[in-house]
């Protein structure tokens, strides 16, 4: 379904490296969460990115997914979606944001494919 990929490799010890990585995706999260809505926060330690999804009609936006990440992880995790939106827009065509001005999202070099 999703034929390219990046693969963001967060925290592994060089015994882990060599052996391989194993992915197990359990089929209830396979189906994913629908998200329209992020808050980002952060302390000196970690950011935690909370998804949310914003509904017609109903007051209160339901956060449906939380994930934390150490500094190092979310500027990897932010290089990676770089990446793979320049993937995109090559194949599709740049991805238009209605009443914003087009802007450089990563503030730090890509080009090393440090993901």
């Amino acid at each position: 379904m999703y034929p390219d990929f990046t693969l963001i490799i967060l925290d592994m010890s060089e015994n882990e490296k060599n052996q391989g990585l194993q992915i197990e995706l359990p089929q209830q999260v396979a189906q994913g969460e629908y998200a329209n809505f992020a808050i980002i926060t952060h302390g000196s330690s970690d950011f935690v990115v909370d998804f949310a999804r914003v509904l017609p009609g109903v007051p209160k936006a339901q956060v449906c997914s939380r994930v934390i990440l150490a500094p190092e992880h979310a500027k990897r995790l932010l290089g990676a979606l770089q990446e793979n939106i320049m993937r995109y827009e090559k194949e599709y065509g740049p991805i238009r944001i209605p009443n914003q001005e087009p802007r450089t999202i990563a503030p730090f070099d890509l080009s090393k494919g440090e993901a």
